[in-house]
């Protein structure tokens, strides 16, 4: 079931994103993402955030900020491969005409997932944060 964050909902949000950040991005510093913990569970407040859960388990979620741009959407690692992802970002398609996101260079499995769903590359960038490359991902209706 796909609904809408709630309150009670963030520290297994938020876990599932630092566990899996430290995890699938391997290349960046640990510490990068541990420092950023407290930044990314206040900005929560303002994103659209929506949750995949079952049987009272979150098992990913997906945030938007700024009509469409996807600030991350993350899948809980022993629940990967179920189509929970691709759930969560097809009810965004629902809802917006054109979704955006950056993804890192090194972080391929989420390119393929991106390409597959329809997204393109727009642009290559260095992120100002961790120095490493980022692909602008754009998918249109």
């Amino acid at each position: 079931m796909i609904r809408k964050l709630e309150g009670f909902m963030i520290d297994d949000v938020m876990k599932i994103w630092l566990d899996e950040n430290i995890t699938t991005h391997d290349f960046i510093d640990e510490e990068y993402w541990r420092s950023n913990y407290q930044y990314v569970k206040n900005d929560l407040s303002s994103a659209q955030v929506m949750v995949y859960e079952d049987e009272g388990i979150i098992k990913g979620f997906i945030g938007l900020m700024d009509e469409g741009y996807i600030a991350g959407l993350f899948v809980s690692r022993k629940y990967r491969n179920q189509g929970i992802g691709k759930c969560l970002l097809d009810r965004c398609k629902k809802e917006y005409n054109s979704l955006r996101l950056h993804v890192y260079e090194k972080n391929i499995s989420a390119i393929n997932f991106y390409k597959k769903s329809g997204f393109e590359i727009r642009s290559i960038e260095k992120s100002i944060d961790t120095g490493e490359i980022e692909y602008w991902m754009e998918w249109r209706l």
